[in-house]
């Protein structure tokens, strides 16, 4: 069947392309004392296009600030409060009513994050996590903001028994009766998401010399297969994630969505914090980005995009801990980035990937000729989707594939998604995380052979 190609059909297809997108979020923590006021955190907000915030309270003026932004936030009720949320359930009334009915809907709170990696918690938290959520959502649905506000808790990776490898997810034993169960089974009932914390630069950092940076930092490398089952990850990061899945899935809960809550990389570190940097943490979280943005799901959960909150907004100068816990930040505190990273598609789009120049930072892009093409295995459906995405919103420049064109031939899905792949690959400068649709594309060093069509290799 002829593919033919119609500019309109393209801007049609664009915003659907990919299916839902991932989103970024950002999280906005406050332990600091040169921080801007909330009025201006959020102008900055929407100056960025940063349109999802995490914070670690309810704080009455950055709710009041908030209001009426279009901003949508992810509150938090502290540790220690989770003894009194567990203990009656009118605490969490009050709580409620006071942090969250008092300023919604003009503030778009639309999830509570009961408590804070509890199970690592040095007050020995734990066994109120569970009456705690169960309070708080009871009280949620007494003032009818159940189904628009979700209830979850933040885990950090150090629940897991096992990550490595990625099959062989698993949750501690000691954990999986007392709470990983009946929060599962409070996620699933509720139809909420496990929040998790997932930070490879804590893999990277302890096993240097056995994980590559380049698969850390969502670069180009040649992969790693998992041999449980057989998929192939190109990043520590989706690794990290669907050991997740996987411990879920041993517990039978295969349907309760993962929404990473924190993950960052430090710009600036100690001697024995290997891969601090600023070009690295720019790398990871501007890949991270485009990785969110412009693919699909993971390799274990294709169909689920991708949703992360990147640490942090700021650097805080009052953390505790090693250097790199006060360098976490997107921005200084007088608003001056770090580093330069996209948000948004429209970001995307302008970027011109260059090499590090002072405060600025931009990934470099692919040394020598390369060139992006279709992976001619995948399922049609989402080479078509990949191509509607790349020929539209994406930009890519498709005129070479229209009928009667230099490219039509050989008219296949496959060689036209290459070309529209390629096309949107080079425009991006060839930057890393700009060849992949899903996990449909991939990137080759020699000229792609479709008939006597020439690939272009920049623009």
């Amino acid at each position: 069947m002829p593919i033919a190609f119609s500019p309109f059909l393209f801007l049609l297809f664009s915003a659907t392309a990919l299916g839902d997108p991932g989103l970024i979020g950002v999280n906005y923590g406050r332990i600091a004392d040169n921080l801007p006021p909330p009025h201006k955190v959020v102008d900055l907000l929407k100056q960025q296009g940063i349109h999802r915030i995490k914070v670690y309270d309810t704080d009455a003026a950055v709710l009041t600030a908030l209001s009426n932004s279009n901003i949508s936030i992810v509150v938090a009720l502290s540790n220690h409060l989770l003894s009194s949320a567990a203990a009656d359930s009118s605490f969490t009334d009050n709580w409620v009513q006071s942090k969250i009915s008092n300023y919604y809907p003009a503030t778009k709170i639309n999830a509570v994050a009961v408590g804070n990696e509890v199970f690592v918690d040095p007050n020995n938290t734990t066994n109120f996590l569970i009456p705690a959520m169960k309070n708080v959502y009871s009280s949620l649905q007494k003032y009818n903001l159940h189904d628009s506000i979700k209830v979850s808790s933040p885990i950090a990776l150090t629940a897991l028994a096992s990550s490595y490898p990625t099959s062989s997810g698993s949750f501690k034993p000691d954990l999986i009766e007392p709470v990983i169960k009946p929060m599962l089974d409070f996620l699933h009932q509720t139809e909420s998401y496990l929040m998790v914390n997932a930070y490879p630069f804590f893999a990277y950092a302890a096993n240097s010399d056995q994980i590559s940076l380049d698969y850390a930092l969502f670069r180009e490398n040649s992969g790693v297969v998992d041999p449980g089952n057989g998929l192939k990850y190109f990043s520590l990061f989706e690794a990290q994630v669907d050991a997740v899945y996987a411990a879920m899935m041993a517990l039978k809960y295969d349907d309760v969505k993962v929404v990473v809550t924190e993950t960052g990389w430090p710009s600036i570190g100690e001697e024995k914090e290997v891969g601090a940097s600023k070009e690295n943490a720019a790398s990871y979280n501007g890949n991270l980005v485009r990785r969110v943005l412009t693919g699909r799901g993971t390799p274990l959960r294709p169909e689920d995009p991708l949703d992360v909150f990147l640490f942090a907004l700021f650097n805080e100068n009052q953390k505790p801990g090693p250097t790199s816990e006060r360098n976490y930040g997107l921005f200084y505190p007088n608003e001056e980035e770090v580093y330069q990273i996209p948000f948004t598609l429209a970001d995307m789009a302008s970027e011109t990937p260059t090499p590090m120049n002072g405060s600025k930072a931009q990934v470099p892009p692919s040394k020598g000729d390369t060139w992006c093409v279709a992976n001619g295995n995948a399922a049609a459906e989402k080479l078509r989707e990949g191509l509607d995405y790349a020929c539209g919103e994406g930009g890519a420049d498709c005129g070479a594939i229209q009928p009667g064109s230099t490219c039509y031939n050989p008219n296949s899905l496959e060689a036209h998604a290459s070309y529209a792949f390629n096309s949107y690959y080079q425009k991006m400068g060839r930057a890393s995380g700009t060849c992949y649709f899903g996990g449909v594309a991939y990137v080759v060093t020699q000229p792609p052979q479709y008939g006597n069509c020439e690939f272009p290799t920049g623009y």
